[in-house]
This record gives C-alpha cells, structure tokens and sequence, in this order.
C-alpha cells in the first residue's frame, strides 16, 4: 500500500503583527493492491488434481486467499472449465482476542483451529448439507474440514454463512467486520452463491489459504 501526503504551509500576519502558521492538508491517496492471478490460478490447479482424486465437483470450486487485505474480494468462484475466477466476493475472517465485528485485523489475521479461539481455520473443506442460518438470509452450509488445520470446524460450529454487516463492495483501506471463524460474505453474494451450490451433485471444494 502507498500513502501519498502533501501539505502546504501559509503564514498570516495577524493584525498584532504575529505571524501564524496555518498547515493545509491535501487529500490522502491509497493505492489500491492488485491480486495476484498468478498464485491463484496454481492454487486452481491443485484444486482441480485434489477434485479429480477426491470424486468432488470438477466444474468449479471455492478459493478464499486469506493474504489478501479483507477489504479487497478475496473469496473466488473459480471455474475449472473456463480457467478462470466467475465470481468474487468480500468474506470475513475470525476476529481472535479482538473486538467482534471490527476490522482490527484486516490485514494480518491469525488462525487457529482449537475451539474458541474465535478465529478462521486454513485448510481443504467439503462444503456440506444446506440448513437454516440464524445469521444473513437464513442459509449456511456445514463445513467439513479435511486437513489437521481445520478437522474441528463442525466441533467449532464453523459454517458458511451471510451476514448482514458484509459489503457487496470492496471497502478497502478498510477491513470486513470479523466474527467468531465462520467465513461469511453479504446477503446479495450469498444469493448468488446458493443456487450454484445446490445445483452440483457432487461435493464442492472450499479451499482457504494465506
């Protein structure tokens, strides 16, 4: 990230003849970081090898790239066929020993996949059955985790859910609000998600990484 700050000092003679210096600050601009396709598309092909040997889906799956600032869409459809993300989304991550619902670690998040740590858990997941949320638009899915970092996500009650407080919109410098570990995404993503997850007859991979 590159902060840009200039400023530009005046000086007024008062009428006692003091000089007072007055500091006009300009507007400050933060460049934006790129994605890097590159990581994303290896990590694609891995998915599509462990799909293959697996028996899940082979047409898409979900990739979660927790190095990326969680103000940025870091939550990617991608399609195996096309080569290529099809849709991307802004998710949480688990907020740890600070503040629920703040960003206060939107940039360095920590992980950890013991039971109330309030954190995310990095690892292959099947994503598994549909049921009723309390949370966003009433729809979660289990969350089965594959990986020794991540075997206790049904025991932690970890699931893939909206939330009300998720941007559509990428809201970088700052961060989305962070729960409790569960990867969540807005109401309108999660509308746009469901119907393709409940159209494959085979399980879908969700693979979150850092």
């Amino acid at each position: 990230m590159k902060i840009y700050l200039s400023a530009l000092l005046f000086t007024i003679i008062s009428c006692s003849g003091k000089a007072d210096p007055i500091i006009i600050k300009e507007t400050v601009k933060v460049e934006k970081p790129s994605v890097d396709l590159k990581k994303t598309n290896t990590k694609a092909e891995e998915a599509l090898s462990f799909c293959r040997q697996n028996k899940f889906n082979t047409e898409f799956c979900v990739l979660i790239d927790m190095s990326i600032h969680s103000g940025l869409n870091r939550f990617f459809i991608f399609n195996f066929k096309q080569k290529k993300i099809t849709q991307q989304y802004l998710v949480g991550h688990g907020c740890g020993n600070n503040i629920w619902s703040m960003d206060q670690s939107k940039d360095s998040p920590d992980f950890s996949n013991e039971d109330g740590s309030h954190l995310s858990s990095l690892g292959k997941y099947k994503i598994g059955g549909r049921g009723h949320s309390e949370w966003g638009i009433n729809i979660k899915y289990l969350m089965h985790g594959l990986e020794k970092t991540n075997n206790n996500a049904l025991k932690r009650t970890i699931v893939f859910h909206s939330w009300n407080k998720m941007n559509n919109d990428e809201v970088y410098p700052n961060g989305s609000p962070e729960g409790w570990g569960c990867p969540t995404v807005s109401n309108d993503a999660m509308k746009k998600i469901d119907p393709l997850l409940q159209s494959s007859s085979k399980p879908v991979l969700m693979w979150i990484y850092n």
